[in-house]
């Protein structure tokens, strides 16, 4: 797979958010202040990062599935697989790493009103807040400077997160799964709880092995989360394995 090289220098360099960052950093006053102030801090939701948050989903999106669609092997990877690698690359763990490579908590730190100061440790620390201003970002740098450019500097941002997606794949549900099945169990999921408004829902689910909770994991898609609660799982049998290697 080729890289996409940003200012002459190949993408998922030494500071792969290099472009991303410039943009954001020309994005104009105005749209700043609303990439960075969380919906609780004003009286309109309009002036928080929530309805940039939903352009830049979208254009996140778009830039990967157009990068990936030329770039991996058509034989190899079919709209299944596709799927898959875009939803991992894509997803609220990536845009946190990605996020938290922009500079978005000290920037977030640093537009908090007075007043606010005392919770922005909370919203920093949440997945959900990082990814979002992460996708405001985006959403704010299109609106700026236009699909190409932004589209460019995304990919590159990402670029680490599409490399994970293809050298490991996050699928701990069939991992999972197939465990199971060797013992002749099977695995459920069931949503417990669901927080947010409908474009910044937050879900939490648990995997069951009959009425026996094996893991709990929370995501901004129900799909995030079953694979969070997934992977909790595995670890939580893997460390029942190494207390008690002949009931497992």
């Amino acid at each position: 797979m080729r890289t996409v090289a940003v200012d002459g220098q190949p993408a998922g360099g030494v500071d792969a958010v290099a472009a991303l960052r410039e943009l954001l950093d020309h994005v104009g006053p105005d749209l700043a202040r609303n990439v960075f102030t969380h919906s609780s801090w004003s009286s309109k939701r309009s002036e928080s990062y929530e309805r940039l948050a939903f352009l830049g989903d979208s254009v996140l999106s778009l830039a990967i599935t157009s990068y990936l669609y030329p770039n991996l092997d058509a034989e190899r990877f079919g709209a299944g697989e596709l799927t898959k690698v875009r939803a991992q690359t894509v997803s609220g763990r990536a845009c946190r790493v990605v996020a938290e490579q922009l500079g978005v908590p000290e920037r977030l730190t640093a537009a908090a009103p007075p007043a606010a100061v005392a919770g922005v440790g909370a919203l920093i620390a949440t997945e959900r807040v990082l990814a979002s201003i992460c996708e405001a970002v985006i959403g704010a740098c299109y609106l700026t400077f236009g699909y190409e450019r932004t589209a460019v500097a995304v990919v590159s941002a990402f670029t680490a997160e599409l490399d994970e997606a293809l050298k490991r794949p996050l699928d701990f549900k069939s991992e999972l799964q197939e465990q199971l099945a060797r013992r002749g169990e099977v695995v459920s999921y069931e949503v417990i709880d669901e927080i947010g408004p409908p474009h910044e829902r937050t879900f939490t689910v648990v995997a069951l092995m009959g009425k026996e909770e094996l893991g709990r994991g929370s995501g901004r898609s129900k799909k995030d989360a079953e694979q969070i609660a997934a992977e909790l799982a595995l670890e939580s049998i893997a460390h029942h394995r190494k207390r008690a290697p002949h009931n497992v």
